[in-house]
């Protein structure tokens, strides 16, 4: 029987401005089926960007919540950050 695959989301935050609170990008949620789908609805709701990637997302979901993003994996988020404000109309930051 073919294996089921059940939707899988991670929420970063990013605040450079605070350095104190985000001196990183930091693992805020992450969740498999009904909480991966809750997580998605409440960023279309606050309008928070949503960017898929399965294997960005393979390895943060094993990352404790509320873990800084390790610096190994800084530059694959800074790629992500990147686009996301350029698709938000922010290319300068």
């Amino acid at each position: 029987m073919p294996r089921i695959r059940r939707p899988s989301a991670v929420a970063l935050r990013y605040q450079p401005e605070v350095p104190f609170l985000d001196a990183a990008p930091r693992l805020v949620a992450k969740g498999q089926g009904y909480l991966a789908e809750r997580i998605l609805d409440l960023a279309h709701k606050h309008g928070v960007p949503i960017h898929r990637d399965p294997d960005l997302l393979a390895t943060l979901e094993p990352l404790d919540v509320n873990r800084l993003i390790p610096p190994d994996l800084f530059q694959a988020v800074a790629i992500v950050l990147a686009a996301l404000y350029r698709a938000n109309g922010n290319p300068g930051e």
